[in-house]
């Protein structure tokens, strides 16, 4: 059995919370509310997160290095706290917006998270049309299904967790042995088996698309060429899994966010292709052409949590 037995401690202000729980990850589970102890898999390592205090957090896991690094420089980048929260929301919000900018501040310390392309890719395939709770339901059947399981214990109880499948894994599969990873969807079954074999054979290249140098409607198109992935999933790939924070995901609450908040008339009418990039165009001069996406999953969480009513946790 796996001991959490290295402890390291990052000096953070970040709102580890609401950036596991805002819709961007779907593997972390609460262990302890109250304590502020989350428990999570990166590749094949057990990680705890456990908030001390307001400016510090210790880190929990299973080996001396994560993906290669020490567990501070790994959360150090997946919780991107290089860019400072001062500057993901544009100044107008505060001086033009007094509605929203108070609201705001519960939420300004969330980070959009640094995650692994490939987990990323095939779990925002998964996510289409459903829940949140459905979601977390289906990611942990495919890991526990594909993965590999990994045990560890915390107070003295056997938790066991399972590592996120191969790209190789998930390409030799049929389409009904992922119906219950899919909502029992046959086609999103197969579209993500296609997916994970052009991951496997090279013919998407997920690491390339992550280049700056690569304009974001090209890293989109790639994307896209895969079956089964639109708009909205492939920026949603770009922004969480490929650390393209201008990517500017738009769905239901950000189309309702757009409207309500900022008056875009044009998001009162039905999304269609043409008014989903009409739509991003307009968001993108609004929040900035760097962070827009960073700044929208802000503004998407806090619509959530503060006017929809939502537990983004289930």
């Amino acid at each position: 059995m796996v001991a959490l037995a290295q402890k390291s401690r990052l000096i953070t202000t970040a709102d580890i919370y609401n950036s596991l729980f805002s819709g961007q990850t779907f593997r972390w589970r609460i262990i302890d509310k109250k304590k502020s102890i989350y428990l999570g898999v990166i590749g094949n390592t057990i990680t705890g997160l456990r908030r001390d205090n307001k400016r510090s957090l210790t880190i929990f896991s299973s080996s001396d290095t994560i993906l290669e690094k020490s567990p501070v420089d790994f959360f150090t980048d997946y919780f991107t706290l290089d860019i400072d929260a001062d500057t993901c929301l544009p100044e107008f919000l505060k001086t033009e917006k007094s509605d929203i900018w108070p609201l705001l501040q519960r939420y300004k310390n969330i980070k959009v998270l640094r995650q692994h392309p490939f987990e990323t890719l095939i779990t925002f395939m998964c996510a289409q049309g459903i829940g949140m709770k459905i979601i977390r339901s289906q990611v942990e059947n495919l890991c526990r299904h594909f993965g590999s399981r990994i045990e560890t214990s915390i107070d003295n109880d056997t938790v066991v967790v399972y590592s996120f499948p191969e790209p190789e894994t998930l390409a030799s599969l049929k389409p009904h042995e992922l119906l219950s990873c899919t909502n029992n969807n046959h086609i999103r079954a197969s579209n993500i088996i296609s997916a994970a074999a052009a991951v496997a054979d090279g013919s998407l290249d997920l690491d390339s698309l992550r280049s700056p140098a690569l304009a974001l409607d090209e890293a989109r198109n790639a994307l896209m060429a895969q079956r089964g992935i639109g708009l909205k999933i492939a920026d949603c790939i770009l922004l969480f899994g490929l650390q393209r924070f201008d990517a500017f995901p738009i769905d239901t609450h950000v189309h309702q966010y757009l409207a309500a908040w900022f008056g875009i008339e044009e998001a009162a009418k039905s999304l269609t292709q043409k008014r989903y990039l009409s739509l991003q165009q307009k968001a993108i001069t609004l929040l900035g052409p760097d962070l827009a996406g960073y700044a929208g999953h802000i503004l998407f969480h806090c619509w959530r949590k503060e006017v929809k009513r939502l537990d983004t946790a289930l």
